[in-house]
């Protein structure tokens, strides 16, 4: 785990990161793809080698990653849990919930510069289409809904977004990145779905919102599929190294 080549989560994206968020989002990708399984016991000290980190990153971030109900603290270390699929699609039935609500909200204030941001997120997803960039376009995949949910300034239903992140963009980034070598012709649904979300916002048109949420959330099955797919191929690779 010690060369830059083998970790999951994007370096480019941990500039200003602590040295214990660089461990949880590392960890937290590795638990989420199934190369961490569930069951495992995390040891402090191993970690700590792993990353050429103290002992104090290491447990900053197996708090915040206890935080996130995928491991459970013990006295010396912690033990994975993991994430079911049945979780992974309660994670998209609160974003249907926060989205929902958002849209409502969205329908008394003036959307224009929020159309504006959100129509050049969508034309940067499609330069990460151009470029075959599968972490990019989970980047701006992810800041094209956060920045609808920013735009009704509403502090209660950003913490229950900021706290799903996380487990989220792991999940995205695993997803996204197969779904570009097995299905790349996907991404033209998926940008139209997004030109949906816009054009929703834009006429204030509620009938548009609920389609445009639904298009994109009944998504979510293939979604699922396609991170039990990335395990197995990341089980596959790890499993070879080892030979």
């Amino acid at each position: 785990m010690a060369e830059t080549r083998e970790f999951l989560y994007p370096s480019k994206w941990l500039t200003r990161a602590s040295a214990g968020d660089r461990v949880a989002c590392e960890l937290r990708m590795r638990i989420i793809a199934g190369i961490i399984e569930s069951g495992t016991i995390l040891s402090e000290n191993k970690i700590a080698a792993d990353f050429s980190v103290s002992r104090s990153p290491v447990r900053e971030a197996l708090k915040i990653l206890a935080s996130e109900n995928i491991i459970r603290l013990e006295r010396m270390g912690a033990v994975v849990i993991g994430l079911t699929e049945k979780e992974i699609e309660e994670i998209y039935d609160v974003r249907l919930l926060i989205e929902s609500f958002v849209f409502e909200r969205l329908v008394r204030i003036d959307t224009h510069d929020l159309v504006m941001e959100l129509s050049k997120i969508l034309e940067m997803m499609k330069v990460a289409i151009r470029y075959g960039d599968a972490d990019e376009f989970s980047y701006q995949d992810v800041l094209f809904h956060e920045t609808i949910i920013r735009a009704i300034n509403h502090s209660y239903m950003l913490m229950i977004w900021n706290n799903l992140k996380p487990v989220m963009e792991s999940f995205i980034l695993l997803s996204m990145r197969i779904r570009f070598k097995e299905k790349y012709d996907d991404f033209t649904r998926i940008l139209e779905n997004h030109q949906l979300y816009i054009e929703a916002i834009k006429t204030k048109d509620r009938a548009l919102m609920i389609k445009s949420l639904h298009q994109n959330f009944d998504d979510v099955q293939g979604k699922v599929e396609y991170l039990w797919m990335s395990q197995q191929l990341l089980a596959k690779g790890v499993e070879q190294e080892n030979d």
